[in-house]
């Protein structure tokens, strides 16, 4: 993305000079003349620095600095102030100012201060970035001892040096978004934005500030302009999960972006050009959705360059084990209990139950047995009642059940236990609230 500055100085000689100067070292540098033109600029774009002129017609350096601190809190600010001014040039520091330079200025040494600004707001913009790691380190793993999950990611492996868009579909919490990371950063845009939203969690309206941000009083409380994460992912990867909830003119929005490479911010009237991967996840039926009108069939061919099915947890067995067992040093720690081990009978009953949570809800059930557990191995007493009543379960020929009747009996069961509160039972299972919802609706 490239580094926006906004020159303001009343001398229009100065301001081409810098203009020219700083767009030279790769920047993306306009001036103006006077303080009023300054400010419109800033209502209706998004800048990384402002070098303003503490003496300029329509606005001074320190107003100007005060209204930009106001709508742009992001933008840094240096002040350019005469050898009579430095008393100027300390107030603007206190009110937020980051440098400023006496006339008259050095032009290497300013270039260099800017360059350590750009510097600065690339890491500033890197660390936005990390916050959807919840603290996850770069070098993110994944426990994938089963045949199915062994191919998954030679699959992926295979695709490191692809730049194409990926569509991983599976049920809800068999690790879309763990394999969507495993994805970046294998790839060769490791080193930049990774960022993540799930687009069932927002109502369209915010959703889409979230995604494309907006100017300043486009909507009632749009006090600032927003970036938004299209933007602040330019050159890195943007995860979509749960894309199939999105609204039919926000994908549309989205379509734009790949296939123009742009977009405009609620509210806005100039392009914004970004370069973006993305990688979209859902747990639903796509062709279904297509089919009813739900989703785009544009989008989803432009989306699904590259498909990746991720089995749920009953069809792969062979990680429940180490994935169990991973869970339990996992949380431990917190715990201040001495527990070494699960008991060969309790993962026996792990390894019967058919998961509908999947492996978020295997992590909830270990880290559940490890607050109930009183001796230093996990017993099946730890494990919940339904999980040992589904294992002991007399199979008779005629009266076998599907595993989506499994589901939805175990399902009531949870929303019984929880008083009817679904959202209690959801949570319990590791499940979103929708995807309990489908299940209790099976027929």
């Amino acid at each position: 993305m490239a580094y926006k500055i906004l020159i303001a100085d009343d001398e229009e000689i100065t301001v081409k000079h810098l203009v020219n100067a700083l767009s030279r070292e790769g920047n993306k540098a306009v001036g103006t003349s006077n303080g009023l033109d300054a400010l419109r600029k800033i209502e209706n774009d998004v800048y990384d620095l402002l070098i303003a002129d503490i003496k300029m017609p329509g606005l001074t350096g320190i107003e100007l600095l005060d209204r930009v601190k106001e709508l742009s809190p992001e933008t840094d600010v240096v002040i350019i102030t005469g050898f009579g001014s430095i008393g100027s040039a300390v107030d603007a520091m206190k009110k937020g100012a980051v440098e400023y330079v006496t006339k008259p200025f050095d032009l290497d040494e300013l270039i260099l201060k800017v360059n350590k600004l750009r510097e600065r707001r690339g890491l500033m913009r890197e660390n936005l970035a990390l916050k959807t790691y919840l603290g996850m380190d770069r070098q993110v793993s994944i426990i994938a001892k089963s045949k199915p999950m062994r191919e998954i990611l030679d699959t992926i492996e295979g695709i490191r040096e692809s730049e194409s868009n990926i569509f991983f579909t599976g049920e809800t919490g068999v690790g879309k978004s763990l394999l969507a990371r495993i994805v970046h950063f294998t790839s060769r845009r490791k080193e930049r934005p990774f960022l993540a939203i799930n687009c069932a969690t927002l109502t369209e309206e915010l959703l889409a500030s979230e995604l494309f941000g907006h100017e300043r009083g486009a909507f009632t409380g749009a006090v600032r302009t927003k970036q938004g994460l299209v933007e602040i992912a330019d050159t890195g990867t943007l995860f979509l999960d749960e894309i199939a909830e999105m609204a039919p003119n926000l994908q549309a929005k989205l379509l734009k972006v790949i296939e123009e490479g742009e977009f405009f911010r609620v509210g806005g009237t100039k392009p914004i050009i970004v370069d973006v991967r993305f990688i979209a996840a859902t747990n639903q039926d796509v062709r279904s959705a297509i089919s009813r009108g739900k989703f785009r069939e544009d989008l989803y061919y432009r989306l699904n360059v590259m498909e990746i099915a991720i089995p749920p947890l009953r069809e792969r067995k062979d990680d429940i084990e180490p994935l169990a067992r991973y869970f339990l040093q996992k949380h431990l720690p917190k715990s201040n209990k001495k527990i070494t081990e699960i008991q060969q009978e309790a993962m026996d009953v792990l390894r019967s139950y058919s998961f509908p949570g999947n492996v978020r809800e295997l992590e909830n059930i270990i880290e559940r047995a490890i607050m109930l557990e009183k001796t230093s191995v996990i017993t099946p007493a730890s494990l919940p009642q339904s999980m040992k009543v589904f294992q002991i379960e007399t199979v008779q020929p005629g009266k076998i059940k599907t595993i989506e009747e499994l589901n939805k009996e175990y399902a009531e069961r949870v929303v019984e236990f929880f008083g009817e509160n679904r959202s209690r039972a959801a949570e319990a299972l590791g499940i979103s609230r929708t995807s309990l919802w489908r299940i209790l609706k099976e027929e």
